[in-house]
């Protein structure tokens, strides 16, 4: 059986008077493989320390994402910018967001992360990096976020149809949106 590769979240851990070398020397100590969505400025470290850089977020803005057209132009621009920036660090993943619903229905934001996903989903294939769409509860940490139920996200992976686009499936959201 495979070993199990672990990563840390950095905003997890990062905090206090921990300097980030230490934060990343302990990490690697005890037997991480890797730090997901730690600063740019941080890579070198995290990369001196051994560790790999896992994810990192491949647009701005978690409320203002893919299920609304008008964003479209300004994700694709950061995810390619991104893609680039994964290529050289070597980091599997991004991190993209449907984005909140403010009044859109689950259909019509569907329909929208979609064509959004659909954009980029040819560049992520020909750099070889994932776009991982995140599912996140909208009970309790991210209100009226749109991607915050499993079939949702799973109709958006099957209709981009792109072996590199995925859920990024948090166990903890998802037991907190669909009642424990």
């Amino acid at each position: 059986m495979a070993a199990i590769k672990q990563s840390l979240a950095w905003w997890c851990f990062q905090r206090g008077n921990v300097t980030a070398e230490d934060l990343l020397a302990q990490a690697a100590r005890i037997g991480y493989a890797g730090v997901e969505l730690c600063p740019q400025d941080v890579w070198p470290k995290a990369r001196d320390a051994g560790l790999q850089i896992v994810t990192m977020g491949g647009h701005a803005s978690l409320g203002d994402g893919l299920n609304r057209r008008e964003n479209h132009d300004r994700i694709e621009r950061e995810i390619e910018a991104n893609l680039a920036l994964a290529q050289q660090w070597d980091i599997p993943v991004l991190i993209v967001f449907s984005g909140n619903r403010n009044g859109l229905s689950d259909e019509a934001g569907l329909e929208n992360t979609v064509e959004g996903l659909k954009r980029v989903a040819r560049a992520a294939e020909q750099a070889g990096i994932t776009l991982a769409l995140e599912l996140l509860n909208s009970k309790v940490d991210h209100p009226d976020y749109q991607c915050d139920h499993t079939a949702w996200g799973a109709a958006v992976c099957r209709a981009v149809n792109s072996p590199r686009v995925k859920l990024l499936y948090d166990i903890y959201h998802m037991q907190v949106r669909h009642d424990n």
